[in-house]
C-alpha cells in the first residue's frame, strides 16, 4: 500500500517520479431493517491491488461533507475508505436540538448502536479494494463513541481512532475482550466530557486489559478538527489548526504500525 504521506514524498523526491492521485468515489445504498442508509466509498484508482481499509463515522451532524472530506482524505494517503451512514434518509443538520435527538435514537439502544455501524463495516468488506485482514476506522464525536461501542460488543478491527469523541466506560464483561488497538485523540478543554469521566474512562480501559493510547491537546475544544466547529453558535465548538494536524499526523503513524507499512 501507499507509504503515509510524509515518507510518499521523499521517495518521489529521491526517484523523480510524479504520482497523480485519481480519488474515485460512488454512493452505496444499504438497509438497516427498512431504514434506508446511504454511505460513500473513495479510493485512490492509481493505485492497483487490494490495500487497507478505513472506516469513517461522523459527527452528531449526520454524514455531512466534513465526513466525506476526511474519507476522500485518506483515499489520498493509499486507503480505501467508507464514510457510513448511522442516521438514513439523507438526515444531516446542523442544528443542535436536531442532532441530540437522531443521535438518541441511536445511543438509547446500544444494540441498535453496534449494529447499525456494522452495517457500515460490511459495506466496506465488501468492496473487492479492500484487504479485509486490515481494516481499521476512524470517527469524530458521536463518531468516537461510536467506535468505541464497536470495540466493547467484540468488533474485529486492528485499530480505531476516535478523534474528540464522546468516552463511554468499557464495562466490566469486555475484560480481555477488545480486539482494535485503541488512540484517542482528545481536546483537553473540551467541556463535554468532564475530567472525572476522562480518568473514569482511562482506568476503565486499565481494567478490562485494553491497549490504548490517549493524547491530550492542551487547550482544544470539542470539535477542534472541523475548520467549521465554530459556525454552529456553541461556545464548546472551535476548531484548532494544530490539534487538527498533530492528531491527522499521529492517526497516520498509528496506521503505519497497525498496518506494516
Amino acid at each position: 500500500m501507499r507509504k503515509p504521506l510524509g515518507m510518499l514524498m521523499l521517495v518521489l523526491l529521491a526517484i523523480g517520479t510524479t504520482v497523480q492521485a485519481e480519488v474515485q468515489t460512488r454512493a452505496v445504498a444499504y438497509d438497516d431493517e427498512g431504514t434506508p442508509l446511504t454511505g460513500h466509498l473513495f479510493w485512490d484508482d492509481a493505485i492497483a491491488g487490494k490495500r487497507p481499509g478505513i472506516l469513517v463515522v461522523h459527527e452528531w451532524w449526520g454524514l455531512n461533507d466534513y465526513a466525506k472530506q476526511r474519507a476522500r482524505m485518506l483515499a489520498e494517503l493509499g486507503y480505501v475508505a467508507f464514510a457510513l451512514d448511522m442516521y438514513g434518509s439523507n438526515r444531516v443538520t446542523d442544528q443542535r436540538g436536531q442532532a441530540s435527538e437522531w443521535m438518541q435514537e441511536i445511543t438509547a439502544d446500544v444494540d441498535l448502536w453496534r449494529q447499525r455501524a456494522g452495517l457500515g463495516l460490511e459495506q466496506l468488506k465488501a468492496s473487492a479494494l479492500v484487504d479485509t485482514g486490515n481494516i481499521a476506522a476512524i470517527g469524530y464525536c458521536f463518531g468516537g463513541g461510536t467506535l468505541l461501542q464497536m470495540a466493547y460488543g467484540g468488533t474485529d478491527l486492528k485499530g480505531i481512532v476516535s478523534f474528540h469523541g464522546s468516552l463511554p466506560a468499557a464495562p466490566e464483561e469486555v475484560k480481555g475482550k477488545i480486539k482494535p488497538k485503541l488512540l484517542i485523540l482528545h481536546g483537553q478543554a473540551d467541556t463535554f466530557v468532564a475530567p472525572e469521566v476522562v480518568t473514569n474512562f482511562q482506568n476503565r480501559l486499565e481494567a478490562v486489559g485494553a491497549n490504548w493510547e490517549m493524547n491530550l491537546y492542551g487547550g482544544a475544544r470539542h470539535g477542534f478538527t472541523n475548520p467549521k466547529a465554530g459556525e454552529y453558535g456553541m461556545d464548546n465548538l472551535r476548531y484548532d489548526a494544530q490539534a487538527d494536524a498533530r492528531s491527522w499526523q499521529r492517526m497516520q503513524v498509528f496506521f503505519y504500525e497497525l498496518f506494516g507499512g
